[in-house]
């Protein structure tokens, strides 16, 4: 029985003085920061972990911003906000050949670090790769691939590393920040402004920042490490793996704005109409109060309904109300009924309570509602009108 014991304590120690000897002095930790692309779902970039020993011929990507579709219910939590994304590992090239295909540049900074921190990382990474430890709940702004980048490096560094946001001049929210990525996806954009509320227009903090691959990236170039009572730069080498051609620009003539002024001239010509003619088109009601109350409910569901910290307190439900949905088949009655006048008025106040926030920056709207919102106040002003006449 002392032999047995004394073989499993060896073996055991064989074992473990193996795994620490996986990777060799030569080993390096970088981080690998991905340009955009041509699809919304690129446009911000992306970060992920590289470990490269030429010695032992590991070359890992660890890459936390995976999730898998085939997950139970994926859909359904995917819209509450529970969303469960994972740390996967792969090869650097085959990662490489994916960016490389999507004409999206690729740059690493390679970390000044001692072979027993290279190997410290190794281990909490590879750790963390697990199955039973890999998957994390997602947060678009505070818990994503490229927040997990300083999360892992003051896990592993601890208080050796210090961190520095002195290259942040700017004071812009986080609607602003999205903006700088979306400007060539106009539909994108409009769809962001639409269901995230005025929580994202409050000033960000020099950390906030960090939700985007850029900014990580530049963070670490001003962040350092102590060795012997000195600070030293955490990078030690940034290189540029990959170029890209410019991104192209959008290439849709119908954008957001255009269409909406479209739609609103039409609107406010049958509503002219409508005036000269003494009538009241009952189609054209019914589909201004259904569509408004089709998205007023959506920005309701989002805001009450869901996990998504981003959609908490969205002003769109007051020009997009939701009840409209409701009075949107009364509109198709010959004789409205009386309370609609006063109905409208609110829906009136309710505008130039829109208008007031967007004005003091309580939260911002997309242009393209501009024309929008003269057509509502018009076609409200006019149904009130004709209504108290009969």
């Amino acid at each position: 029985m002392k032999l047995k014991f004394f073989v499993i304590l060896l073996l055991s120690a064989v074992f473990q003085i193996t795994a620490q000897q996986k990777l060799t002095p030569k080993a390096t930790v970088s981080v690998v920061t991905c340009g955009p692309g041509e699809e919304l779902y690129t446009a911000f970039g992306h970060s992920a972990f590289r470990i490269f020993d030429p010695m032992s011929r590991i070359d890992k990507i660890y890459n936390y911003g995976t999730f898998d579709f085939n997950a139970p219910n994926f859909y359904l939590n995917f819209a509450k906000g529970n969303l469960i994304y994972q740390l996967s590992t792969t090869n650097f090239s085959y990662f490489l050949r994916a960016y490389q295909y999507e004409n999206r540049w690729v740059k690493t900074q390679t970390l000044d670090l001692t072979p027993q921190e290279v190997l410290q990382f190794y281990e909490f990474l590879e750790n963390n790769a697990k199955p039973e430890n890999r998957l994390y709940r997602y947060d678009f702004f505070y818990d994503n691939c490229a927040t997990k980048i300083e999360d892992v490096i003051k896990a592993v560094l601890k208080d050796k590393v210090v961190f520095s946001n002195s290259h942040i001049t700017s004071e812009k929210t986080h609607r602003d920040l999205i903006a700088d990525y979306t400007k060539q996806f106009s539909w994108g954009k409009f769809g962001i402004d639409l269901a995230l509320g005025s929580v994202i227009d409050k000033k960000a903090n020099k950390d906030d920042y960090k939700f985007l691959p850029d900014y990580i990236f530049k963070a670490l170039e001003n962040t350092s490490i102590k060795r012997e009572n000195t600070l030293k730069p955490l990078v030690k080498k940034t290189t540029k793996i990959l170029g890209h051609r410019p991104l192209e620009s959008e290439n849709t003539f119908l954008t957001p704005f255009l269409v909406f002024f479209i739609l609103s001239v039409l609107l406010l010509w049958l509503t002219y109409k409508d005036y000269k003619q003494k009538s009241r088109n009952r189609w054209v009601d019914f589909g201004l109060y259904f569509t408004t109350g089709i998205i007023g409910s959506i920005v309701l569901l989002l805001w009450f309904a869901t996990s998504h910290t981003a959609t908490y307190k969205n002003y769109n439900f007051l020009w997009a109300f939701a009840p409209n949905l409701v009075v949107s088949f009364y509109m198709l009655k010959q004789d409205l009924p009386k309370w609609i006048t006063r109905y409208n008025s609110l829906l009136l106040v309710l505008l130039v309570v829109t208008i007031l926030l967007w004005v003091f920056q309580i939260q911002v709207f997309n242009t393209a509602l501009i024309p929008f919102f003269v057509v509502l106040a018009v076609r409200y002003t006019f149904i009130n009108l004709s209504t108290s006449k009969k």
